[in-house]
């Protein structure tokens, strides 16, 4: 073995080894192995210092001891792909998770790769209806973008996005295109709960799920959403099928990397979070992009800790969606389910050479009706409804109104809910807020709106 491909452990700090080599310098995400026993395996991250790396250990560190030799395989970690990965369950390394395994001869490539040049990337100029009307109105989804649901704890981000992931994949059956799941530090409890319902709608054969959960250390969690873009590409570029990728949760990838900072005692920015988040952010989103090979379409839940849109790690996000849903507390409270804020929410997509110019006027007529009762109902606060004009009493019910008409009953939730979901076409969604906003309804009670799949079942 050549000398110059070797180091030696210099110390060990939970899964982080520190290792310094007297040669030949390793390459970032090079896969390092014990000498004494290959079965351990770490992988480049940071320079330490001039000669010595940091490297996250992919199995119990236990067993390290500072003296030992490692030698460099010059390649990273690689993770099956292709079409044996189609209907299975694995973790961040590629290993299956179902009890199945997989041929000798499967395909296999790198979780990590470098950016792709810009010529290659794809801009698509259509709106992937989901049949959720305040999202599809409001904050429409790009076919081969990114959506965001962005939230606190409990407000309903994993419901929305398995709603989201139940009306694209289970009823609109697009049979060149697959689906992809990273969960990224949540539940376990979750993730079987997803496989669940993607085997009971027969889903599971054109998907492929990869699971880092929560209580797993960081290194795995950040892993697991590479080995699932490294799922996306192949599908993508060798199997030229469109890809719709689920991620749940993107800030907890943000937050394995401010784990792993701190170990290797790197100093954090003013916000607290690592100095390379933004980075580490891009790394995984800039491979998400749609090329003339396929159009992949991301939907990514991001947990706003605290309620704090502002947080840095959710911050470090927001440039890199197509479109942003804004999940609000106060609107949970108020039984407005799904929990979004219209306001707060928006879109690329919503414009008239995307969207279509009655989508477009419909939507800004709304958002101004919006903002005028917003005003009034301060007023209505201080001196009571009475007190406003009639014209100003006419605007405000029929916000309200609007407002109502956006909550829907769905799918994931009916056993709990005991009302059946519903698939609105947006057609159907601008059509009836339109009438709304005409005040052909002004005569009909706000309650009535609350929960119904379009005006033609209210009982006038």
């Amino acid at each position: 073995m050549n000398h110059e491909s070797q180091g030696i452990i210099v110390g060990v700090e939970g899964q982080v080894a520190e290792v310094e080599f007297g040669g030949a310098a390793p390459h970032f995400h090079d896969v390092l192995i014990l000498a004494d026993n290959p079965s351990v395996k770490m992988e480049v991250y940071a320079s330490s210092c001039i000669s010595r790396y940091f490297c996250i250990v992919f199995s119990s560190s236990a067993a390290l001891t500072r003296g030992e030799r490692v030698i460099n395989t010059g390649m990273p970690l690689s993770v099956p792909v292709g079409r044996a990965v189609l209907g299975r369950v694995i973790d961040a390394f590629g290993e299956p998770l179902d009890g199945k395994p997989f041929p000798a001869d499967v395909e296999r490539a790198p979780a990590h790769r470098i950016e792709y040049r810009a010529e290659e990337i794809l801009t698509h100029r259509e709106i992937l209806e989901t049949g959720i009307k305040i999202i599809d109105f409001f904050c429409p989804l790009l076919k081969g973008g990114k959506i965001g649901l962005l939230g606190g704890a409990g407000v309903g981000k994993t419901v929305l996005l398995t709603e989201l992931l139940h009306n694209i994949v289970f009823m609109r059956r697009e049979e060149e295109t697959v689906s992809v799941f990273a969960g990224i530090g949540e539940r376990t409890r979750e993730g079987h709960e997803l496989v669940e319902i993607l085997n009971a709608q027969g889903a599971i054969a054109n998907a492929s799920v990869v699971f880092g959960p929560m209580g797993m250390h960081p290194a795995v969690r950040m892993l697991a959403g590479h080995t699932a873009a490294a799922l996306v590409e192949y599908f993508r570029d060798v199997m030229k099928r469109n890809v719709l990728f689920f991620i749940d949760n993107v800030f907890r990838f943000a937050q394995a990397g401010n784990e792993l900072s701190m170990i290797m005692r790197i100093v954090p920015s003013e916000d607290g979070y690592q100095p390379t988040l933004t980075s580490e952010v891009a790394s995984l989103h800039e491979r998400l992009v749609s090329t003339p090979s396929g159009a992949v379409s991301t939907i990514e839940a991001v947990y706003v800790p605290n309620d704090d849109i502002l947080d840095q790690a959710v911050q470090s996000v927001f440039g890199h969606l197509d479109s942003v849903v804004v999940l609000s507390r106060d609107v949970y409270q108020q039984n407005l389910l799904p929990a979004i804020d219209p306001p707060a929410s928006y879109s690329s997509a919503l414009s008239p050479e995307i969207a279509g110019e009655l989508h477009y006027q419909t939507v800004r007529e709304v958002q101004e009706l919006f903002k005028k009762a917003g005003a009034l109902e301060r007023v209505v606060s201080l001196v009571g409804e009475s007190e406003l004009s009639q014209e100003d009493r006419t605007l405000y019910h029929r916000s309200k109104k609007i407002r109502n008409f956006m909550t829907q009953n769905l799918f994931v939730i009916e056993e709990q809910s005991g009302k059946p979901g519903q698939y609105v076409p947006l057609k159907t969604t601008i059509e009836d807020v339109d009438q709304i906003m005409a005040g052909k309804f002004d005569a009909v009670p706000e309650e009535k709106f609350l929960y119904i799949g379009s005006v033609k079942e209210l009982k006038l």
